[in-house]
């Protein structure tokens, strides 16, 4: 699957979706922050899913609008759990993700908005 971790996702996240055999890109390896509608701009113009801990994209996707690729949010994730986590969640969700999916994800709970 090919992904964009936010700049909030640990660094060490892209290496181990890497692995997994994701296609990941990592904000945090940019230049500059573009800012949150940028990113989510950048994720759905490549293509990509946005994994972040952050809500405003949940708000900026549902609230204004704005098209996306499918999105998960970590809450109160570690950083050394995120990949594991995240990896988990986008095998067992990845139907829902490519329609458009808002996925929440902690430790014991995962809500889904569906895309569309």
């Amino acid at each position: 699957m090919r992904l964009l971790l936010g700049t909030c996702v640990w660094g060490g996240a892209k290496r181990g979706m890497t692995a997994a055999g994701h296609d990941v890109v990592w904000s945090g390896d940019w230049a500059e922050d573009p800012g949150d509608e940028e990113i989510l701009a950048e994720a759905h113009d490549q293509g990509r899913v946005l994994v972040t801990l952050d809500k405003d994209f949940g708000e900026l996707a549902i609230v204004r609008g704005l098209p996306h690729c499918g999105i998960i949010r970590l809450v109160i994730i570690s950083a050394t759990r995120q990949t594991d986590v995240c990896a988990a969640n986008l095998g067992r969700y990845a139907a829902d993700l490519q329609a458009g999916a808002i996925i929440t994800v902690t430790e014991t709970r995962v809500r889904i908005r569906a895309g569309g």
